[in-house]
């Protein structure tokens, strides 16, 4: 069983949640403690993980998960609902890097993932929640056909209209009815890859996830080569060699893997156009043979 597998199975499953994507970070600045020594270093891990409720209506929850050092369970330390998480920050647009910041209501968390890959996995999985997150309560709410910000400034125009004409009890009542139209503000993603929040989404999903895997198996090969006493000099570098050409091999196949998947999405935006072509063509000769 996997990490990811562990965490649901010991902290989600039993408050009836779901958990979607888990990622393992440290801080980027570490917070000084007055009572703990100079240099001192906590031994645990640190996993922050998006779940979502499996009653309805569906809730969308961050968690911070610690692993303490010794212990092979998890424990829950904190949680936000998703109206707390203002804004995640990508730090870096151009590039894959495993840092991201993200900002509740009360508190800012400046984190570095154990690897870009790992990370862009968990920006893209909390992007895509979040917009069907949005989208279902938007729908639950039952608002009216006109949506954006001109269907908006209708409904409160329309409500400040009915406040300046009513009496003191009513006008309480029609304020507080003001209120409620105004949606809550949306979690806001900044300098993220167009990549991770773009429709594009299945192949670059895959693409990481790849890249995640090959990361943990070199990782774990070079814990297994440390913990492995008594080898020599010409030991350590024929597994270095070892080591380097199996992730130098798993790394050409994933670049192989990631073209196919590329030329089989041009192919199928290729395909879109011809069918589209082919259905205008049809509806103009439909149209010329009926007249």
């Amino acid at each position: 069983m996997n990490i990811q597998s562990a965490i649901n199975k010991e902290v989600f499953i039993p408050r009836d949640e779901r958990m979607l994507v888990a990622v393992e970070v440290r801080r980027r600045k570490r917070k000084r403690m007055s009572f703990l020594p100079t240099g001192a270093k906590a031994d645990y891990a640190t996993f922050i993980c998006v779940s979502v409720t499996n009653t309805r209506p569906h809730q969308l929850l961050i968690t911070k998960v610690k692993r303490f050092g010794g212990s092979p369970t998890f424990t829950r330390r904190s949680q936000w609902m998703v109206e707390q998480l203002r804004q995640v920050n990508g730090i870096n647009p151009n590039k894959d890097s495993p840092e991201f910041d993200l900002v509740f209501d009360n508190t800012v968390d400046q984190w570095v993932a154990s690897s870009s890959a790992e990370k862009c996995i968990f920006v893209q999985i909390l992007y895509h929640a979040c917009q069907t997150y949005w989208e279902g309560k938007a729908d639950r709410l039952g608002k009216p056909r006109k949506t954006g910000k001109e269907g908006q400034q209708e409904r409160v125009n329309k409500c400040d209209q009915d406040v300046a004409g009513a009496g003191p009890r009513e006008s309480k009542t029609l304020q507080a009815r003001r209120k409620s139209i105004v949606p809550p503000r949306h979690t806001e993603f900044i300098n993220c890859q167009s990549k991770l929040t773009g429709d594009a989404c299945t192949m670059n999903l895959v693409i990481y996830r790849c890249k995640a895997f090959l990361n943990r198996v070199k990782n774990m090969m070079v814990a297994n080569q440390s913990h492995s006493p008594g080898q020599g000099r010409t030991g350590h570098r024929a597994t270095g060699r070892n080591v380097g050409n199996v992730v130098q091999r798993m790394t050409v196949t994933l670049g192989e893997r990631g073209n196919r998947l590329t030329c089989a999405e041009d192919k199928t935006v290729e395909l879109t156009h011809k069918v589209q072509q082919f259905a205008d063509t049809a509806h103009k000769l439909a149209l010329k043979y009926s007249k």
